[in-house]
């Protein structure tokens, strides 16, 4: 191990195991409040339409706006805060900020209760909450990332970012399973099992998992420094932003690539996002019921990353997306026809092992097209991540105008088949060198 500028070790394990423990903590989040159970819950305890600051649509259509706004407001953001973790040394007092608010903004979602909510400040709760806490998240991450150079030498980089990232899916997993059992057996914890407060329980427990265990993180990770703070900064990440962008514009295959990668992104992160908002309003599934389907895609991605890690292999990167593009269409296209909770969860198997094979699959090809010998692999990294939670806002907003167009959610998945075939085409244009295809 060696010493770097701050005074501590790098490579040390104990430092290591608390950056992992800050994706341990914060990755409840993205699972239990983003993915599996609040989306079906504002469905089913606000009215089919609602009036939102003197708007009227439909509640679906609210939620959906309302993931759209938030990865608009990270996206946008997210080149202010990288310039401020590259240069300000005060990442530790902005990750403390974003966790405490996220954390604060997840427990309030506690308090979000009805039935039949149309408008008022319920509601407020309800959206306002569920916003901070996302963008909170995603600008938490930001500072996240930022550490890993810094805590280890390069030849770790992929190790460690894995570690990180099973210790998020075993941490939210675990989180996830206890909320099951106190959401199906509610008396087993001295509560009733009518109302809603079972469910309402499982916001504070991830506001309060968020909060706690991050602390172990703030405690491992190194302090900040005591630079000044600059205002210039503030526009580093933008340039950086559009330094990146005018290299890629130089290199066709890289152009397309992203291109594609921005539409595809857009049904793949939507997807994920509204999946469950689908299952309640369509399936008439109930939260014991999508938690079980959540599960059954969390470890149907591990098993999908793996098997197309190995299609790639043999096949090629570009090849091996060209498949779970069709594949992401099928799916697509079968969840416009689905009948049926028994063909809901063949679907959702379809989407779970294509999931984390295009995440993963996607990243790597990007990287097989970076420009040879580039050195500032984060800037290329940033831009790629900005342009993800652009592409998720873009099909959280289509998903939305669709719904609110055609009152229901199956037309808007049929969207969603358009950005994959729109991505599959773009996709077919690149070359990537050493691969057939």
């Amino acid at each position: 191990m060696t010493k770097t500028k701050s005074n501590f070790q790098v490579n040390d394990p104990k430092v290591i195991n608390g950056w992992a423990m800050f994706d341990w903590a914060n990755s409840a989040f993205s699972l239990t409040i983003a993915v599996a159970i609040f989306p079906a819950f504002f469905e089913a305890v606000t009215a089919r339409e609602v009036s939102p600051w003197g708007f009227s649509m439909y509640n679906t259509t609210l939620f959906s706006l309302t993931v759209a706004v938030a990865y608009l407001l990270v996206a946008a953001i997210s080149p202010i805060l990288s310039g401020i973790a590259d240069s300000s040394g005060r990442r530790m007092a902005f990750m403390r900020f974003f966790t405490t608010l996220g954390s604060v903004a997840c427990m309030s979602l506690f308090f979000f209760d009805g039935d039949n909510i149309e408008s008022g400040p319920m509601l407020t709760i309800g959206v306002v909450g569920f916003l901070v806490g996302t963008a909170c998240f995603g600008g938490s991450l930001v500072f996240y990332n930022s550490y890993l150079p810094d805590i280890v030498t390069e030849d770790r980089y992929n190790r460690v970012s894995a570690k990180g990232f099973m210790y998020g899916y075993v941490g939210s997993v675990i989180l996830l399973v206890v909320n099951l059992l106190v959401i199906t057996f509610p008396h087993w914890f001295g509560m009733s099992e009518a109302g809603t407060l079972p469910v309402r329980v499982s916001f504070l427990t991830v506001g309060l998992w968020w909060i706690g265990f991050a602390q172990y993180a703030f405690a491992r990770l190194p302090k900040d420094s005591d630079r000044p703070f600059d205002l210039k900064i503030l526009s580093k990440g933008y340039q950086e932003f559009n330094k990146v962008w005018q290299q890629a514009k130089q290199l066709p295959n890289l152009k397309r690539f992203l291109l594609s990668f921005f539409f595809y992104s857009a049904g793949v992160q939507t997807v994920l996002a509204l999946a469950s908002l689908f299952a309640g309003l369509e399936m008439k599934m109930e939260s014991d019921e999508l938690i079980i389907v959540i599960l059954l895609l969390q470890v149907l991605a591990l098993v999908g990353a793996w098997v197309f890690a190995k299609v790639s292999d043999a096949i090629g990167n570009k090849a091996g997306l060209v498949v779970m593009l069709l594949l992401w269409t099928v799916v697509c296209v079968f969840g416009y026809f689905v009948d049926g909770k028994t063909q809901f969860y063949v679907m959702a198997a379809a989407v779970g092992l294509v999931m984390g094979g295009v995440q993963s699959q996607s990243r790597a090809t990007y990287s097989k097209l970076l420009p040879p010998g580039v050195k500032d692999t984060t800037s290329f990294f940033s831009f790629y991540d900005v342009l993800e939670k652009a592409a998720t806002a873009l099909g959280s907003f289509s998903f939305a105008l669709t719904g609110q167009l055609s009152g229901g959610l199956r037309v808007a998945v049929l969207v969603l088949a358009g950005f994959f075939l729109i991505g599959l085409v773009i996709l077919l244009k690149v070359k990537i060198a050493h691969e057939r295809v």
